[in-house]
């Protein structure tokens, strides 16, 4: 039976960090779940290449866009092997096999009368080569602060309007498709706001795909990148992939604009796409921007990578936002993984070793054991079920219940004290079984989610059967072979101090940063202003990514914007704008305000309600999609960075201005 399953193909803005880690490897706990189940489990995921921010990177460091694609593609590539992710295909939308691909699909679609010719007009900053978005005539480039310009170009369009009544049928009848249940409302509210077409080419950017038409069109943004699913696995059998597991940051993509792309192209659909939340640091979301971003080979060399894997899985239900924080991973790691089932099968195997000579003695008919059995039989029942629902923290759950049980039950026995009586011989040796087959059971279970750490355990029972071969239908009670010899009983999880650790860990953590930082010549490099404004060099020597500073401004100028301190009442997406969020603010006057806001990439609806915020209060209204927005919402970001909104510390009343 085949199972195909794939992650998102990484974008190579930058070298990989723990959340493309997160995604990664819980598709690798699932391949290693389904193969236990009896399936050819193949993983796919790969790099996306192209745009005009890879072209503008790659100049800046002085390297064409392929030499750089590729200096960060290998990155990803490493860090999969490194932490020992069973990655089958790893496809790079440069990789003429995908180029191919893609220009099949669209003249599939084309033929079949979805793709026409327009024109996209829009502004344009000359001095980033860079579309603005949402951006009204005039308005500043958001990343240096220079007027945009109002361009038009030639384009091909997808006609996504002419999918929504077919999509909203596909979510009725297969509920299942887009998983969990809130991003599958999400969707179904995002279509049937109205889908507007959606332009796929561009001309005025040269690192694409060449689309097989005439002129300079190069494919844009998802129509490339999303084809990498099936090139990847082309002159194969495995099309439509099983699931696509990704983050909720691109379900639209996945849930609205990829099955609209089949739909067209005549072509099957995939059978599930399931969207797992954010991993936030110290309740904030990871960004360049903010600086806290965290890797995942620097916990594997502290740690081992099995305790992030524990961590992440345990930690947060998985589909929900979850919190990471150092210390939290080293009190989960010395609690579970060190206490817990590092101690059941330390003292086990010990036991086993000390009054029996390393030999696994038989399981008799001691009905004190009875319990455990039944627990475990549960467990066994039970666990598939979870794993299958994504439930991966209760699957861990309730192997946890066994462990506790067993533990329980070797302290109610006593075995220290039974090996001191003959006549207890074989109340002795249940024990021990007993203990010994929770503890082969346990490992079998937690190989998807430890596979490292369980092939040692596996190892040191005696197995003889490689723990990767094992298979859950084969799983009973009663299958620890008697007078099996066990290895020398080792320490697999030793408790670590947590102040040294998390020390360990940020120092490990900067000495990567530096490496990546270094690999990109972020030391060297510097963003230069295209000029510099009159009265001297102010903004030259600027950081990358950091925007030179704007002209000089008196205090009279600057008196002029009113700032004020303003609460969200509520906050909505804006239909066919992926950005804009409309938001009620309240700002103490006699009605609250609507504020149409670009930050919908950065802030969920839900994470803005109640939050207090800077207004520029006295901006004359203006029209965005449709909508009147009296004010705009003040927010910092770096070079390709998200917005951060501007907060206070303490408390400020609404309606307050700043000075």
């Amino acid at each position: 039976m085949k199972y195909y399953l794939t992650v998102p193909i990484y974008y190579v803005n930058a070298a990989p960090h723990i959340g493309h880690f997160y995604t990664t490897m819980a598709a690798d706990v699932l391949k290693r779940f389904k193969i236990m189940q009896g399936y050819d489990v193949v993983l796919t995921t790969g790099s996306d290449e192209h745009g005009q921010n890879v072209e503008r990177a790659a100049r800046l460091l002085g390297k064409t866009p392929e030499e750089y694609a590729t200096l960060i593609s290998q990155e990803f590539r490493e860090t999969w092997q490194k932490t020992g992710l069973l990655v089958d295909r790893f496809m790079r939308t440069s990789d003429p096999q995908h180029h191919a691909k893609v220009r099949w699909l669209f003249e599939r679609c084309r033929e079949n009368g979805y793709i026409e010719k327009g024109s996209y007009t829009g502004q344009y900053c000359f001095n980033c080569e860079l579309y603005v978005n949402e951006a009204q005539a005039g308005d500043p480039c958001p990343d240096c602060g220079r007027t945009t310009e109002t361009v038009t170009e030639e384009n091909y369009f997808f006609k996504l309007s002419a999918f929504q009544d077919r999509l909203l049928r596909l979510y009725e009848e297969q509920p299942q498709f887009i998983q969990p249940e809130i991003r599958r409302n999400e969707v179904i509210s995002f279509v049937r706001q109205g889908l507007r077409d959606l332009s796929i080419t561009r001309t005025s950017i040269k690192w694409g795909i060449p689309v097989p038409v005439e002129g300079h069109h190069v494919f844009y943004v998802w129509f490339d990148a999303l084809i990498t699913y099936m090139s990847a696995v082309e002159g194969s059998d495995l099309w439509p992939a099983d699931l696509h597991l990704i983050g909720k940051e691109i379900v639209r993509f996945h849930a609205v604009y990829w099955p609209a792309f089949l739909m067209a192209a005549g072509l099957p659909l995939p059978k599930q796409i399931f969207a797992h939340g954010w991993l936030l640091f110290d309740g904030m979301k990871m960004s360049k921007t903010r600086g806290n971003i965290v890797r995942a080979t620097p916990i594997q060399q502290a740690m081992g990578i099995d305790a992030l894997r524990y961590y992440l899985l345990r930690e947060v239900p998985f589909g929900a936002d979850g919190n990471f924080t150092y210390e939290a991973l080293v009190s989960r790691y010395n609690a579970d993984l060190a206490n817990g089932l590092g101690n059941l099968v330390s003292r086990t195997l010990s036991m086993i070793q000390q009054y029996r000579q390393g030999i696994i003695p038989g399981a008799g008919q001691e009905p004190s054991c009875e319990p455990v059995a039944a627990k475990a039989r549960e467990v066994l029942a039970s666990y598939p079920a979870s794993m299958e629902a994504f439930e991966f923290s209760r699957a861990l759950e309730s192997v946890w219940q066994l462990l506790a049980t067993a533990d329980k039950f070797i302290v109610t026995q006593a075995p220290w004290t039974l090996a001191k009586n003959p006549e207890a011989s074989s109340k002795l040796e249940a024990t021990l079984y007993t203990a010994a087959e929770v503890v082969r059971l346990v490992t079998a279970l937690l190989y998807p989610i430890l596979p490292h750490s369980a092939a040692k355990i596996w190892s040191q029972l005696g197995m003889t059967t490689p723990i990767d071969q094992v298979r859950l239908g084969d799983l009973a009670w009663g299958g620890l072979p008697p007078g099996q010899k066990i290895g020398k009983p080792e320490g697999v999880f030793p408790r670590l101090d947590p102040k040294a650790t998390v020390a360990r860990l940020l120092d490990l953590e900067e000495a990567e940063r530096e490496r990546q930082d270094a690999l990109v010549g972020k030391k060297l490099v510097a963003k230069t202003p295209a000029a510099a404004p009159e009265g001297g060099d102010r903004g030259a020597g600027m950081r990358e990514g950091v925007a030179p500073i704007a002209p000089e401004i008196t205090i009279d100028d600057f008196a002029k914007v009113d700032l004020r301190v303003a609460r969200v009442l509520d906050a909505q997406p804006v239909a066919g704008a992926d950005k804009l969020l409309q938001l009620q603010v309240d700002l103490g006057e006699a009605q609250p305000r609507t504020i149409v806001a670009g930050i919908a990439l950065a802030y969920k609806p839900e994470q803005l309600v109640g939050r207090k915020v800077v207004i520029v209060a006295n901006l004359a209204p203006r029209k965005l999609r449709g909508l009147v927005s009296q004010g705009m919402i003040v927010a910092a970001s770096l070079e390709g960075g998200q917005p951060v909104l501007a907060g206070f510390l303490e408390d400020v009343p609404v309606g307050a201005r700043l000075k």
